[in-house]
């Protein structure tokens, strides 16, 4: 779901025109012996300090060093599967597919493996309102009201404007934390169930005023590009997107049956990488579940990049998809957000997208300029894909991958969440064998059940105070460190191991509670019989 922008791309692009003339000039000078030495003096003059000899290697050279590189961050990351696709000026450069589809099967990645693309379908779905504009049914100026009358949503009480730019570009003012409302459903009119979720959640913003990324923003572009069409939102893509694109192997939406080649979904158990197949959300397949495979990914990215003749859409509207509203402060460095887009504007334009679901990830980068592209898909949840897109871009442009040896966040949660799970089972265990003790105790009448007097009700309420809020803070924990959202989504996106934690934590401090419990009011027989003698 999230982005992020190569901003070491941009550090390290600025570079490359005096690169290539200082390049060229020593190929012309090196054809004369007299001016051999003249040459290397003028080029250790001219070069900059960052320049070595990574700038220079072969084709070969960089296939290998990407290759390794891919290996070491899936190696740390735990992913799977990982397929790997670079275009360059109209033309695939490299492919390759590595680990495995399908673990248990020892079913290779290949480049007709499928994906779901997750938040980098945001695009296809920004490109077809953008077509739909063009052809006159509908302008991103008009109110969503206009398309969907009931979705009338309200900012500090009072009714609110939205319009269909201000989802494209998430202005909209409808909070990021929509995404745990989302219905589980299969059913026709599931983007209508996923809108409706909006009508309990005021604003959080004026919409138009600022950017924050709402991923449910899309889907209620879906749900216009339904009501707009009179198709569902599958077909139309299927029809108008798709297949004028020639992307003949992807798909629109997760069927109950999954289609051939389609990749085995994993998330996170204990550090090792479980098939997982989650509930079906229908109405997030606008933002979020386009299924897609490296040979398609190469032709969208050639398509962005300007290197496809089209059949049916207009290449302007390609070119508009990328045009960044700039009308809000930028959410991150000189970065906008365009059609489904990420737009980082500078000397070199970059676009890119991330994606991420409870299953797949993805990220697609492209350097407009120089007429790359990037991407990596993936089948598992992991933010390394873009560590891996990025530091693949590096490499091919001669530059060395910087901070990519920073560990998976996810990873690093989930590993802290396994020790924690074995810790809080090693003392649950040794709670139950403490309660055990004591109610052997109290049958051999070695302990007494004792009256609430003196300091005993101070202990219970004491008792009762901290185990209640220890409880308290279990249950508000992603509220409170993930801005308002729940357990729900917590159980949706996260690990699984994450969930057995919370689940063990519980069991841990209810176990100790009933121990602590009995302790307050039971006795030992000794102290119980000292206390009648003095009475």
């Amino acid at each position: 779901m999230t982005i992020k922008p190569t901003s070491n791309l941009v550090k390290s692009v600025a570079k490359r025109n005096t690169r290539i003339m200082t390049h060229n000039l020593a190929v012309t000078a090196l054809k004369k012996p007299f001016f051999i030495l003249m040459a290397i003096a003028f080029i250790g003059g001219m070069l900059p300090q960052s320049v070595t000899a990574q700038d220079f290697l072969s084709k070969k050279e960089k296939t290998k060093q990407i290759e390794q590189f891919i290996q070491n961050r899936m190696q740390e990351s735990r992913i799977p599967g990982v397929s790997l696709v670079i275009v360059e000026k109209g033309t695939i450069a490299y492919q390759n597919g590595f680990g495995y589809a399908d673990v248990a099967a020892k079913k290779p990645v290949t480049g007709e493996t499928l994906f779901e693309l997750a938040s980098t379908s945001k695009a296809f779905t920004g490109l077809a309102i953008l077509q739909l504009e063009k052809e006159g049914k509908l302008k991103r100026t008009d109110p969503i009201t206009k398309f969907v009358p009931w979705l009338q949503l309200s900012y500090n009480g009072n009714p609110a404007s939205i319009t269909i730019q201000d989802l494209l570009y998430h202005t909209s003012g409808i909070p990021s934390t929509s995404i745990q409302y989302y219905p589980e459903s299969d059913a026709d009119d599931a983007l209508e169930q996923t809108a409706r979720t909006l009508l309990n959640q005021p604003l959080n913003r004026e919409p138009g005023s600022s950017f924050e990324y709402a991923t449910i923003n899309y889907d209620i572009l879906g749900l216009i590009i339904e009501k707009v069409t009179g198709q569902s939102y599958e077909a139309y893509m299927q029809q108008h997107i798709l297949q004028p694109l020639g992307m003949n192997d992807s798909k629109v939406g997760v069927a109950q049956i999954p289609p051939a080649h389609m990749a085995t979904g994993y998330r996170l158990q204990f550090t090792v990488p479980t098939p997982h197949t989650p509930a079906i959300y229908r109405g997030n397949t606008p933002a979020g579940y386009v299924i897609s495979n490296a040979n398609d990914a190469a032709k969208w990215m050639n398509v962005q990049l300007g290197n496809v003749q089209l059949h049916g859409i207009d290449q302007q509207l390609i070119r508009d998809s990328h045009m960044p509203d700039q009308s809000v402060k930028p959410f991150d460095e000189h970065t906008y957000y365009g059609a489904g887009w990420a737009v980082q504007e500078g000397d070199d334009k970059f676009v890119y997208h991330a994606g991420t679901n409870p299953t797949f990830s993805s990220y697609i980068t492209l350097l407009p300029k120089e007429q790359i592209g990037v991407a990596v898909l993936s089948n598992m949840s992991s933010i390394t894909t873009t560590t891996m897109a990025q530091g693949v871009m590096d490499i091919w442009n001669g530059k060395e991958p910087e901070a990519n040896s920073q560990p998976d966040g996810m990873l690093v949660v989930e590993q802290i969440a396994t020790y924690v799970f074995i810790l809080m089972s090693c003392l649950g265990f040794v709670g139950l064998i403490l309660i055990v003790v004591c109610m052997k105790k109290l049958i051999k009448q070695q302990r007494s059940w004792a009256a609430l007097k003196g300091k005993r009700p101070l202990f219970l309420v004491l008792l009762i105070v901290l185990s209640a809020a220890a409880m308290f803070l279990i249950v508000n924990l992603p509220s409170i460190l993930l801005d308002g959202m729940s357990w729900s989504f917590v159980a949706r996106w996260a690990p699984a191991t994450i969930m057995l934690t919370i689940y063990s934590l519980i069991a841990t401090l209810s176990v100790y509670s009933v121990y602590g419990l009995m302790l307050v009011l039971s006795k030992k027989r000794s102290v119980l019989q000292k206390e009648l003698k003095v009475q």
